[in-house]
C-alpha cells in the first residue's frame, strides 16, 4: 500500500511580482527625470531674471517655478531678433522637406523592395554605404554645386533662367529631400508586407503605382511616421548649411538665430526663452508619433 506524498503548501508569489513591478516604474521615474531635468530647468529659467536664475543655481529652485516669474524674456526675444520670421521659415522648410522626403523616399524604396529589375542590390548597398560620410565631409563640395545650378526667377511678369541657390529657400529644402536612411527603413517596412497583396492587385487590374498608393502605403503608418520624424529633426536643428549658404535675414531658420543672443550684452533668460521656443515643437512632434516610431522601429527588421 502506497500513501501519497503530501502537496507542498502552496506560496503566493503576488507581493513579490507586485514589488518587482513597482521597482521597476520607480527606475524608470528617476531615470525619465534625470533626462528630463535639462528640458525642466530650461523651460522654468525661461521665466526668471537671469539675477535669479544664477541664483538659484545651487538649490532645488533651479528647477521649480518659484520666485518672480514673468513672460519678460519670451517678449524680450521678439524685441532682440525676428524670432517670428525664423520660426516661420524654419516650418516651412521643414515641413516642405518632410513632406516631399516621405514620397520621394518611398517612391525609392518601393522600386528597391517590390520590383524587379537587375541591380537593385547593388543600389541599395551603396545608398546603404553613403551613411557612413559624414555631412561636414561633403558640404563644402555641396556648397559649390548649388551655386551652379539653374533656377528659374520670377522678374514682374517674366521667368528668367539665373544661376546658382545660394541665399534662397531651396538650397535649404531640395539637397536633403532624398535620404539613404529613410529609404532603408521603408525598404525594410515594405518587405514585411506580404506580396501576396501586389499579386491580388495586379489580378484586379492595378499597376506598380496603384499598388502602391492604394496598399503599400496605407499598411506603412507607422514608417511614414517615423521617417517624418528623422526627417523633421535635422531639418529642424540645422545650423552649418544654413550658416554656409544663407545671408540675409529674412530666409534664416531658428537655430541660426541662436548667435543673436551672444552678441553684445548676453541674456541668458532669453537665451532659454528662445531655446524653449525652438524645442517644443520637436518635443511635440516626437509626443504625437511616440507608438508609430517605436512600432516601425520594431518591425523594421522584419523580412517578408
Amino acid at each position: 500500500m502506497t500513501t501519497a506524498s503530501p502537496t507542498p503548501p502552496r506560496t503566493d508569489r503576488r507581493p513579490a511580482s507586485v514589488l518587482r513591478v513597482l521597482g521597476i516604474q520607480a527606475a524608470r521615474v528617476i531615470l525619465a527625470l534625470f533626462f528630463a531635468f535639462p528640458i525642466i530647468f530650461m523651460l522654468v529659467s525661461s521665466f526668471k531674471p537671469d539675477q535669479q536664475i544664477f541664483g538659484d543655481l545651487g538649490s532645488i529652485k533651479a528647477f521649480l517655478p518659484v520666485g518672480h516669474l514673468s513672460l519678460a524674456n519670451y517678449a524680450g526675444v521678439f524685441d532682440r531678433v525676428p524670432a517670428a520670421r525664423f520660426l516661420l521659415n524654419s516650418v516651412g522648410v521643414s515641413v516642405i522637406t518632410v513632406v516631399l522626403g516621405i514620397v520621394v523616399n518611398s517612391l525609392a524604396a518601393f522600386a528597391l523592395s517590390r520590383m524587379r529589375w537587375r541591380g537593385k542590390k547593388v543600389v541599395l548597398s551603396a545608398l546603404i554605404a553613403t551613411l557612413i560620410v559624414p555631412f561636414e565631409t561633403f558640404a563644402l563640395p555641396m556648397v559649390w554645386w548649388v551655386n551652379k545650378l539653374p533656377w528659374l526667377q520670377m522678374n514682374g511678369f517674366h521667368l528668367t533662367l539665373t544661376e546658382g541657390w545660394l541665399d534662397t529657400y531651396q538650397v535649404q529644402i531640395l539637397p536633403f529631400i532624398a535620404n539613404a536612411f529613410s529609404i532603408f527603413l521603408f525598404h525594410q517596412y515594405f518587405q514585411s508586407i506580404p506580396k501576396e497583396l501586389d499579386e491580388a492587385a495586379v489580378i484586379d487590374g492595378a499597376g506598380w503605382f496603384g499598388i502602391y498608393r492604394r496598399i503599400v502605403m496605407p499598411l506603412s503608418g507607422p514608417a511614414i511616421a517615423t521617417v517624418a520624424i528623422l526627417t523633421f529633426l535635422p531639418a529642424w536643428n540645422s545650423y552649418l548649411w544654413p550658416l554656409m549658404v544663407i545671408q540675409s535675414e529674412d530666409l534664416r531658420p531658428v537655430m541660426v538665430g541662436i548667435q543673436y543672443f551672444f552678441q553684445l550684452d548676453v541674456s541668458w533668460g532669453q537665451i532659454m526663452a528662445y531655446a524653449s521656443m525652438i524645442t517644443v515643437p520637436v518635443l511635440a512632434l516626437f509626443l504625437a508619433f511616440q507608438r508609430s516610431f517605436i512600432n516601425s522601429i520594431a518591425s523594421s527588421g522584419v523580412k517578408g
